[in-house]
């Protein structure tokens, strides 16, 4: 699953939390949607419709971008203008556009200046929400998602006591579930155990949705049996797996590298391949761990 994804899932389970993250009131009857556009080979990834009996029905697109991209802004409004054309029910239109940081953001925008200055367009750097918004929930989870694996347990934990002691216009099921979906993608090898003893649940997490499905984020089976080096071989026999499905069929010089990597840098490149698209990906990937020559 790609790093957006998470947000996605986070949207579609508690849409009240994206209207949370743009500061306005929660709406009612939004469903989160991918949206298709028909006769061009476009597909909207985040859209959140209104309700159909809605008096001014605005429209809410919501790109995720955690690579470069200098043509975000092309395909984004491309889409959403074709989105409109096709939808004229539809009154109204905002943009969100959410970076972990603003080095992502192109750097000439000039294009599409008028519609990012607009009030129609509202981008989000997540590095820097703290530094504007009062913490949220929202915020909370989000900035969990782009955390340093060294910050990660500490912001996790903060944010589960939030979840325990407020009162909050969300499910606690649902938001303890997707913190501890997160997690599991933020940690792929680590055990049940491990990461229930990190949140500070005890068992409690073999309880829940995310581990009865099967972990679907980044392991398909959970590594709980033995540690030291016959955990970094089961680490790396389920990467090798992983990497097979998502780029294609590995050299040898490639599966070699990657069986001779100790635990951490085996789980950097757990969490780094669920973005990977190609072999090139991999092979940069290694390249800037001084891993190819």
């Amino acid at each position: 699953m790609k790093t957006d994804s998470l947000f996605y899932r986070i949207f579609h389970n508690v849409p009240g939390l994206f209207f949370e993250l743009i500061g306005q009131p929660s709406r009612q009857g939004y469903k989160f949607k991918s949206i298709e556009v028909k006769q061009t080979a476009f597909r909207i990834d985040g859209v959140f419709l209104p309700p159909e009996d809605a008096p001014n029905p605005t429209v809410f697109f919501v790109e995720v971008q955690f690579q470069e991209d200098e043509l975000i802004y092309h395909r984004l409004f491309a889409e959403l203008f074709v989105f409109l054309q096709q939808n004229p029910e539809f009154t109204n239109w905002q943009a969100v556009v959410i970076f972990p940081s603003k080095s992502l953001e192109p750097e000439d925008v000039g294009l599409y200046r008028l519609l990012l200055e607009s009030s129609q367009v509202q981008r989000f750097y997540l590095n820097e929400l703290e530094q504007v918004q009062p913490f949220s929930v929202a915020i909370g989870l989000m900035q969990l998602i782009v955390a340093s694996k060294k910050r990660t347990p500490v912001k996790a934990k903060q944010l589960l006591e939030q979840l325990q002691q407020q009162s909050l216009p969300f499910p606690k099921a649902v938001l303890l579930e997707l913190l501890e979906t997160t997690m599991v993608y933020k940690f792929p090898l680590l055990s049940r155990q491990e990461i229930a003893e990190m949140l500070g649940l005890a068992e409690s997490i073999k309880d829940t949705r995310v581990y009865q499905e099967g972990l679907e984020i980044g392991r398909e089976q959970g590594l709980e049996q033995g540690h030291d080096q016959g955990r970094e071989q089961e680490g790396q026999t389920l990467v090798l797996k992983l990497l097979s499905r998502k780029v294609g069929k590995l050299s040898s010089k490639m599966e070699s590298q990657i069986k001779a990597l100790p635990l951490e840098p085996l789980e950097e490149l757990a969490e780094a391949l669920l973005d990977f698209s190609t072999l090139d990906d991999l092979s940069t990937w290694l390249q800037n761990h001084n891993l190819e020559q």
